[in-house]
């Protein structure tokens, strides 16, 4: 057997880069997150040939002292922390102090740096086998440049592997899109083949945040962006999540920061997932730009070598707080909210058609949500047509209360969801449905309805222009919400079952269902541990009677194991309610009156998440006058 015996440096540190280098990339992340914690106020990548050729950092941050050169290259050497209490509140992006060690032992690297008490620079470079340090004067402003040249060049192994040019240069050009996302006080410059790609400047106001959110992520994710901002329990969340009608067919537009760190995390993935659950369509990635800010002892970021992964202290609570926050923004947004957006889009901004959603800024910073005000008053007994033709124009919580009955009555026709409305011929519907007055000073966001297209779509006049909703899409939204305010009120019933169901399961499994059963409880499943590897489920749900039992309490316990928590049941009793809803709701082809179609549009401005169904379609879509003005080429 080979005696045991020390690795060379240089070997030490080429394993070591197996970790921190992987690509071109890699190696601008770690150059650009020093120059940030260096205090830079600007930084300029230059890249050749993907960043293969050359990678050039320079930066105006503090520098590095003559003295430290050397030792800078060395590996394990860093200036951000100290003992063990600075590991557990670690405030910087980099401190394992590996990554120039690394970098240079599978390049040709050199590094000149001048602080501000020194009046000249100096630069260093790595040579030979041993990666001894070489020190000589230079020019330089105070700050510090790192050149790569030739990445993995005495690795040809490791260079086999990179892909061509533009993908490798993709990879920077996505590292620096992140570094910009996390560092607004930051200017970035970037240039690719001697040709600039990316030019930002520092962005000090909330104005100037969105322009970089728009140049970065594009101008139409920041159109149908909600502004999150939420504060509790030492915890900030604040960014941009785009609404659910703007979302991906990839997981392509979300960036989450920690302490101004970008990560990737299970927990904070599940919490979006959850808080969009019955807002997306299927198979669509909902759209964020998010930055969480916690105490630093109270998050781990030293869990892997990249340091995309980060552990918190109390998870649950983190993952707690993200859902409610996300939740409460999408349920808050109303028509009024996208309408102040299309109108400031009609307004300057370029961003294509506006579909519930789409191309209009769903929240701008400063408008604050309304909640809903409870629908289906009481109407007093008012003639639905009240108000149209002579007589004064009626308010527009008349006009809520006056519709409103005769809409449902209609509709239910005495308990049914099955009756037929009141028809309306063609005479009824010409008398019915005049101009609405121009005095809009009280006008609801979604206007007056003037007519129904094709018996599927209601067509509504506003201030702003023209809005076509989808009334079957538009009904199974109030619908649904409807239901689920009202099992809520109710509490969740459970139902015991007549043969209790027995699973086998794993030995983890059975303990977690053990250790677990009141939290089960709560989700209206009563699970025992009878044996080992064995679980009795004696009570379920009511509403979920008829269901898969022992596949809904597996899907339950790998929640658990996965998330430390889970939302299943809370699912499954939701999906069974948007079936309902769907089924429950008005139809195609189904001929509603004025007043009907004034009373939907009232119960959308007032519920939840109205601007689409829950399978995640858009209710409804506003075409501006400015728009409609282009279409036919007036004013010029």
């Amino acid at each position: 057997m080979p005696s045991i015996r020390l690795l060379t440096p240089r070997l030490a540190n080429q394993i070591a880069a197996g970790e921190v280098v992987e690509r071109p990339a890699s190696v601008v992340k770690e150059l650009v997150e020093n120059a940030l914690d260096a205090g830079a106020r600007r930084v300029d990548i230059e890249v050749e040939q993907g960043g293969v050729k050359l990678i050039r950092v320079r930066d105006d941050g503090m520098g590095i002292d003559e003295t430290d050169l050397p030792l800078a290259l060395s590996r394990h050497a860093t200036s951000k922390i100290e003992n063990l209490e600075d590991l557990e509140a670690v405030a910087s992006l980099g401190f394992r102090g590996e990554a120039l060690a690394s970098i240079s032992s599978v390049s040709r690297l050199a590094l000149t740096s001048r602080t501000e008490r020194q009046e000249a620079a100096s630069r260093v470079e790595v040579e030979g086998r041993d990666m001894d340090a070489s020190i000589s004067p230079a020019a330089h402003p105070v700050g510090t440049t790192v050149e790569v040249r030739d990445l993995f060049f005495n690795t040809p192994a490791r260079r086999k592997f990179l892909r061509t040019e533009k993908t490798e240069f993709n990879h920077v050009e996505e590292c620096i899109r992140r570094q910009a996302l996390s560092r607004f006080d930051t200017g970035f410059t970037l240039r690719h083949n001697q040709r600039v790609v990316q030019s930002l400047r520092p962005a000090e106001n909330p104005l100037d945040r969105e322009r970089r959110i728009g140049s970065l992520c594009g101008q139409q994710f920041i159109d149908n962006a909600v502004v999150i901002d939420a504060e509790a329990t030492g915890l900030k969340l604040w960014g941009w999540v785009a609404l659910p009608t703007f979302s991906r067919s990839q997981a392509d537009l979300q960036y989450f920061f920690v302490n101004g760190r970008v990560i990737r995390d299970r927990l904070v993935a599940h919490a979006v997932r959850q808080a969009y659950r019955d807002v997306l369509y299927n198979n669509r990635h909902p759209a964020f730009v998010l930055y969480l800010e916690v105490d630093p002892a109270n998050v781990d970021v030293n869990v892997h070598p990249t340091k995309h992964e980060v552990r918190f202290r109390d998870g649950r609570l983190v993952h707690d707080f993200i859902f409610r926050t996300l939740h409460k923004a999408l349920a808050d947004v109303r028509p009024d909210d996208h309408l102040k957006g299309a109108v400031a889009q009609s307004h300057g901004r370029e961003a294509g058609t506006a579909t519930g959603g789409f191309g209009v800024q769903a929240a701008m910073p400063g408008v604050n949500h309304q909640p809903a005000s409870e629908p289906f008053a009481d109407s007093g007994g008012s003639s639905p047509h009240a108000g149209f033709s002579g007589a004064p124009r009626p308010s527009q919580h008349e006009w809520q209360a006056r519709d409103q009955m005769a809409f449902y009555q209609s509709l239910n026709g005495g308990g049914g969801t099955g009756a037929q409305p009141a028809m309306a011929d063609s005479g009824d519907l010409a008398v019915a449905a005049p101009t609405p007055p121009q005095d809009s000073s009280d006008e609801p966001p979604l206007g007056y309805a003037i007519a129904q297209l094709h018996g599927i779509y209601i067509l509504a006049q506003s201030r702003q222009g023209m809005i076509v909703v989808d009334m079957h899409a538009a009904h199974e939204r109030i619908t649904y919400e409807r239901m689920k305010r009202a099992l809520e009120a109710q509490d969740l019933k459970s139902q015991p079952l007549l043969v209790p169901v027995s699973l086998a399961v794993s030995q983890k499994e059975a303990a977690l269902a053990e250790t677990h059963s009141e939290e089960l409880l709560q989700l209206g499943l009563r699970v025992e541990r009878i044996g080992p590897e064995t679980l009795a489920v004696r009570q379920v749900p009511a509403l979920l009677r008829g269901a898969d039992t022992e596949q809904l309490v597996r899907d339950v316990l790998s929640d658990l194991i996965e998330n430390g928590e889970s939302d299943r049941v809370e699912a499954v009793i939701h999906e069974l309610l948007g079936t309902m809803a769907c089924h429950g709701s008005v139809r195609a082809n189904r001929q509603l009156t004025i007043p009907e179609m004034n009373t939907l549009l009232r119960d959308m401005e007032a519920t939840e998440r109205s601007g689409q169904c829950n399978h995640g379609r858009p209710t409804w879509t506003v075409v501006t006058l400015s728009e409609l003005d282009k279409l036919f080429l007036r004013g010029r």
